[in-house]
């Protein structure tokens, strides 16, 4: 696992009234502070490429549909440079992954809904100073197929 990743296994308590699940709280272990909070709505197919943050962690989860998540850590330095992650994050997988800072993400909607990715970065978006540093899906440089896999 790339160095500083951590993954959060959800738990859904459910009755005959509906379900519960609790995402993220403050005492966490592996939570480092709220940012904010905001839904990002995909359809079916829709690849939200390569980006990362020098200042923010992001913790990604799905709340509907299934998406599928690789990391790729660019940072120099680190114990697992150039290492690739992939998780498969939703209804059938209900995990928080935590995305250290520096770490190359994206996520693509591989079901057949839209997908609710709910992210909770530890800092407010700035539209006048944006965290967010982007590198093409496609590009060479990044071993990485977002193609589907069949196993």
């Amino acid at each position: 696992m790339i160095d500083g990743v951590e993954i959060k296994q959800l738990k859904t308590n459910a009755d005959e009234r509906g379900s519960l699940t609790e995402l993220i709280r403050r005492d966490d272990e592996f939570f480092e502070g709220f940012g904010q909070c905001y839904v990002s709505v995909s359809y079916p197919g829709v690849i939200r490429g390569w980006h990362y943050h020098k200042k923010q962690t992001d913790y990604f989860t799905c709340v509907q549909g299934m998406i599928k998540v690789p990391l790729y850590d660019i940072r120099e330095g680190s114990p697992t440079y150039g290492e690739l992650n992939e998780f498969y994050i939703g209804e059938d997988n209900r995990i928080v992954v935590k995305i250290p800072i520096g770490v190359l993400h994206g996520f693509k909607n591989v079901g057949v809904v839209p997908c609710y990715l709910i992210n909770f970065p530890t800092m407010p978006y700035d539209p006048a100073d944006p965290d967010e540093y982007r590198i093409p899906h496609d590009s060479p440089d990044i071993p990485y197929n977002w193609d589907l896999k069949f196993h």
